[in-house]
């Protein structure tokens, strides 16, 4: 793994790229691993090619710490991802490589996916945003598998019954607000599929639960 097979948009010391692979290793995840890095690497490669960045290194920074440090029901995942992206890049990059607190202040960003609205971010921060959610509007199969992740990463932390009641209270919530995407990129491209994911998903659910009640 190196920097030009991430589409970084600045050199990465190997030795920062191996920490940050076994990061993401710990504990073993289904979903926030380090696949999930690169496919949302992917999205901010076709934003860059696209409509551009005003801050590509910070955001691209972001992107690659901002699940780092990630225990499924924790409240404090982003913050202590945030405070792994400023060290790093104390350690790892020159001085005025990137604004380590732009890094730091996208990534805690995060921790409030679905709670933003339209013009409450930059736009920088917005396709941020939107590139970690676009796995909403991906392929049903690649959306089940998501989903399956998700439910096997907070196996044993939650009661299956919590799980299920959180998860789908958040899905319906994504699903009934006017905009899943902040940005218009993202908005045009994956509204309609990530609709028609979440009501698949959701309405299966109900037909299996009310299937298993009769």
């Amino acid at each position: 793994m190196n920097t030009a097979d991430l589409a970084a948009p600045l050199p990465l010391p190997e030795e920062l790229l191996q920490q940050l692979q076994a990061q993401y290793a710990q504990p073993p995840r289904a979903y926030h691993n380090f696949a999930h890095v690169q496919e949302v690497l992917g999205h901010y490669a076709a934003v860059a090619a696209d409509v551009g960045w005003a801050q590509p290194a910070e955001v691209f920074l972001a992107l690659l710490y901002h699940d780092a440090i990630y225990e499924a029901g924790r409240k404090d995942n982003e913050a202590r991802s945030a405070e792994l992206a400023r060290a790093a890049i104390a350690r790892w990059l020159p001085p005025q490589a990137a604004d380590a607190e732009r890094v730091a202040a996208l990534i805690l960003m995060t921790a409030r996916h679905g709670h933003w609205q339209p013009g409450q971010a930059d736009a920088d921060a917005a396709l941020f945003l939107d590139c970690d959610m676009a796995i909403l509007a991906a392929a049903p199969e690649r959306f089940d598998a998501y989903d399956a992740a998700i439910a096997q990463e907070y196996r044993g932390k939650l009661p299956a019954w919590m799980f299920r009641h959180y998860r789908r209270r958040f899905l319906r919530s994504l699903l009934d607000a006017p905009r899943i995407f902040l940005s218009d990129y993202f908005h045009a491209r994956c509204d309609m599929a990530a609709r028609a994911n979440l009501r698949r998903c959701l309405g299966g659910r109900s037909a299996l639960k009310a299937s298993a009640g009769r």
